[in-house]
């Protein structure tokens, strides 16, 4: 059984006040639909949907700390299973101390799926720029990049996005164009279906798309709707890229906390996530109730439903 798991930043399930909340403007016909034509928040997800092949529900991402939630503590979470900011006894943004470098590097789910013999793929595309400012100290690596890393995934590169073996973190190599590489510029679906195709290639792969979170920061209402409809167009691809497709492909799709969502703020929000399975393993998720149940229930499922 293969997951391709869509990690979207700062994505969190608001209120129905359009003023503040850029998912009601958007145009996402594809969530929509799963929703029965509602957007993307608190009241529509409800009870949530517990189907054999499809599962959406609210998760809590404070995971029983008090404070907002933020990236570092909430995405170690994701990715080991581990209470991270139980850990830390607090929610730690930005990048992992090495606390919890030390914890990714133990706990990771790259690590325990490569342990058992499952090729795993972090599907991101990292630029010459990134490794020279690695080099100088100027940049760190993400939980997510660390938890690669801790299984010893390859990280991909320009090379691997022109082969179509790798996703731009903005979808459609706009921003790597501005920075003058040679890219082509291409859709949302054409994304989309590049990583539904490579992540048939192995037993788990990973996405992460943080520009909701960049967005939920910035405030602006036009840019945010903008970028939740390219975010839908993208997932649409994904999915339908499988509809033919033999195993299924299981895609999930969860937040480390709130931001896009309330842009009355600057700020994370308290705000539960979006949990969405499509595919078979849909039941390996139906108690998952905080961002603690991710990482066991992918396991879990890879694994048959046998012991990890």
């Amino acid at each position: 059984m293969s997951f391709l798991f869509v990690f979207i930043d700062g994505l969190g399930l608001g209120t129905r006040e359009a003023s503040v909340n850029p998912l009601l403007k958007a145009e996402m016909p594809f969530l929509r639909g799963l929703f029965k034509a509602q957007p993307l928040i608190a009241s529509a997800v409800g009870g949530g949907i517990y189907e054999p092949c499809l599962l959406i529900k609210a998760v809590d991402a404070s995971l029983g700390i008090a404070g907002i939630p933020q990236s570092a503590t909430g995405q170690t979470t994701l990715l080991t299973g581990v209470n991270a900011s139980q850990i830390m006894h607090r929610h730690v943004s930005g990048f992992p101390p090495e606390r919890l470098r030390r914890l990714i590097k133990e706990q990771s789910i790259f690590k325990k799926l490569g342990q058992q013999g499952y090729k795993a793929i972090f599907a991101n595309t990292f630029t010459p720029e990134f490794f020279a400012a690695l080099a100088q100290g100027k940049r760190r690596y993400s939980a997510t990049t660390l938890a690669a890393l801790a299984g010893n995934c390859d990280l991909l590169t320009i090379p691997e996005l022109l082969a179509g073996q790798a996703v731009y973190q903005d979808l459609t190599n706009e921003q790597l164009r501005e920075r003058g590489h040679a890219v082509p510029l291409i859709s949302p679906a054409t994304a989309g279906k590049r990583l539904g195709l490579l992540a048939r290639e192995a037993a788990f792969t990973l996405f992460e798309y943080f520009q909701t979170d960049r967005a939920g920061h910035s405030q602006d209402f036009a840019w945010s709707v903008r970028l939740l409809s390219q975010l839908d167009s993208f997932l649409k691809s994904i999915v339908s890229s499988q509809k033919e497709a033999a195993p299924p492909l299981n895609i999930l799709l969860v937040s480390d906390h709130g931001n896009i969502e309330d842009l009355s703020t600057k700020s994370h929000t308290h705000n539960l996530v979006p949990l969405i399975v499509i595919g078979p393993a849909a039941p390996f998720f139906y108690e998952v109730e905080s961002l603690l149940g991710i990482c066991p229930g992918i396991l879990e499922a890879i694994n048959g439903g046998g012991v990890y």
